[in-house]
C-alpha cells in the first residue's frame, strides 16, 4: 500500500487529474477501474474521482509495487521531480510587484524570455523559480504535481507585468480570470504621429508563423472574405487612448481586450501609428533617430498595470520611457 498525503501546491485539483499525474502511464480506465474496486481510496473512503483535493487529504493506493512502477514513468521521475537552479540567472534582481501565498507578479524588463525558446536559455520563469527556491517558498526537490510557472506571456522585447502562480490554486486562478478576459490589462506605448482621440478597435488578426509577423484586417474586409479564408483569422479588440504628445509623437494607454500574438503593435501599424522602436512593425528612420539619440535598442511597449478582484498591480515607466518623454516634451506627470 503507498499513501500520498495532499500538500498545499497539490491541492485544489480532481483526484482523477492527480492520479493521472501520479501514475502517468497508465490509461484512464484503469484508474477509474481501481476507484470503482476501492483499490484507490481518499481519506479511507470509496472516491469517484471528480472529488476537489484538500491540503491534508490522503490518498491511498492498495497496489502492488510492481503495478505502480508499471503505471509510472519512473525513467523520467527525477528529471520532471526536480526543480534545478539556474545557475546563470540572478533572483537577487528580480523586482517583485505583488506576492501572496498563492500568486506572484514580477517586473519583466525588455530583452528577457517570458518562456525559454531553446533549452540554454535564462527566461523569466526560471528567474521565479530561482526566487521561489532562495526564498524557501518551494521545495528544491519539487513536486511532480505543481512547480511555479508563469500564467501570461510578454514580448521578448515587452517590459512590464508578469504573473505567476505559486500554488496550483494560484495558477488554475491566474489561467482562469486571463482566459475569461475577467482582468483590466493595460500597457503604455509611444507611437510615430499625433494620435488625437481615444479609439476602441475591433478587427481581425492572422499569424505568419513562419516569418512571426501578424496582419490586421478591418472587420468589413473581414466580412468580405469567404468562408475559407475567415478560419484563418482571429477577432481582436483593443482601446487605445492618447494621454499627450509631442514633437510628432504620442503617448498612449492601451486596453489589450483580447490577447493575441502581437495585437497592439500589429493594430498600431495598422492604425498607421507605429510604435517607436519596433523593427518588425515600425519606421526605419523613426528608429534609426531614437537609436542614435537614445540608444533604444527595442519597441516602446510597457504592460504597466493589470486589475482583477479589486486588486490593481502596477509596474512604473521604465527609465528609457522617462528619458525618451523628456526628451520629445511628452507629459507622463499623471503616469507612475
Amino acid at each position: 500500500m503507498t499513501e500520498l498525503n495532499i500538500t498545499s501546491s497539490e491541492a485544489n485539483q480532481r483526484l482523477n487529474k492527480y492520479l493521472m499525474k501520479y501514475l502517468d502511464k497508465a490509461p484512464s480506465s484503469f484508474i477509474y477501474k481501481m476507484l470503482r474496486k476501492k483499490n484507490i481510496t481518499l481519506n479511507n473512503k470509496k472516491a469517484v474521482g471528480d472529488e476537489i483535493l484538500e491540503k491534508g487529504d490522503c490518498v491511498k493506493l492498495f497496489l502492488s509495487d510492481e503495478t505502480i512502477e508499471k503505471f509510472r514513468n519512473t525513467q523520467n521521475l527525477t528529471k520532471n521531480t526536480k526543480i534545478e537552479k539556474n545557475q546563470s540567472s540572478n533572483c537577487n534582481d528580480l523586482i517583485v510587484l505583488y506576492q501572496d501565498k498563492d500568486i506572484i507578479a514580477v517586473h519583466k524588463p525588455a530583452g528577457l524570455l517570458s518562456q525559454k525558446a531553446n533549452k540554454d536559455d535564462i527566461s523569466i520563469n526560471e528567474v521565479i523559480i530561482d526566487y521561489c527556491i532562495a526564498n524557501n517558498l518551494i521545495d528544491v526537490r519539487g513536486s511532480i504535481h505543481f512547480k511555479p510557472s508563469i500564467c501570461n506571456r510578454l514580448d521578448r522585447n515587452t517590459s512590464g507585468i508578469i504573473l505567476a502562480g505559486l500554488s496550483l490554486h494560484g495558477s488554475q486562478y491566474l489561467s482562469k480570470i486571463l482566459k475569461e478576459h475577467s482582468c483590466d490589462k493595460y500597457y503604455f506605448t509611444i507611437v510615430n504621429g499625433i494620435f488625437t482621440e481615444k479609439k476602441h478597435c475591433k478587427a481581425y488578426i492572422i499569424k505568419d508563423s513562419e516569418a512571426n509577423v501578424s496582419d490586421i484586417i478591418s472587420t468589413l474586409d473581414y466580412n468580405n472574405l469567404d468562408l475559407s479564408a475567415k478560419k484563418n483569422y482571429n477577432y481582436i479588440e483593443t482601446v487605445f487612448e492618447p494621454l499627450s504628445s509631442g514633437d510628432g509623437y504620442s503617448f498612449l494607454k492601451v486596453k489589450l481586450i483580447t490577447g493575441k500574438s502581437h495585437q497592439i503593435r500589429a493594430h498600431l501599424k495598422h492604425l498607421g501609428y507605429p510604435i517607436i522602436g519596433d523593427t518588425k512593425y515600425g519606421s526605419i528612420s523613426t528608429n534609426r533617430y531614437f537609436r542614435d539619440k537614445y540608444k533604444l535598442k527595442h519597441h516602446l511597449l510597457h504592460a504597466g498595470s493589470i486589475s482583477f478582484d479589486n486588486l490593481t498591480i502596477t509596474d512604473s515607466l521604465p527609465d528609457i520611457f522617462k528619458d525618451i518623454c523628456k526628451g520629445e516634451k511628452i507629459n507622463i506627470n499623471s503616469i507612475k
